[in-house]
């Protein structure tokens, strides 16, 4: 077979996966040959929020990731404009008034 050919992969999306896992939090960890992605659901006054998947990669494929992320935010923002957080900022308890990032641990949006 011709290296120089590109395979097609034929990726099957069943009904169930299809409908997806609605996110608003991801924790990010990772050891020497993997990384781990922890999207979690957090809902207001609720103590709790349970992870409803983890992804599991390489760290190769986690650079892939990473590129492909800044890849389409760049197309989302040249089609739709910029992205800007949407909630009030409160600064009540002294601090600059950031909004927290909730995909990085201390970050800011």
């Amino acid at each position: 077979m011709d290296n120089s050919q590109q395979q097609e992969i034929k990726i099957e999306l069943t009904p169930d996966v299809a409908k997806g896992i609605y996110s608003n939090l991801a924790v990010i960890t990772h050891g020497a040959n993997e990384f781990f992605i922890d999207f979690i659901t957090m809902a207001p006054n609720m103590p709790g929020a349970k992870v409803q998947s983890r992804i599991i990669m390489s760290p190769e494929n986690a650079k892939n990731l990473l590129g492909a992320l800044m890849e389409n935010v760049k197309k989302y923002e040249s089609t739709f404009g910029p992205i800007m957080p949407k909630r009030p900022v409160s600064n009540g308890n002294g601090g600059n008034g950031e909004i927290p990032n909730p995909f990085i641990m201390g970050g800011k949006a």
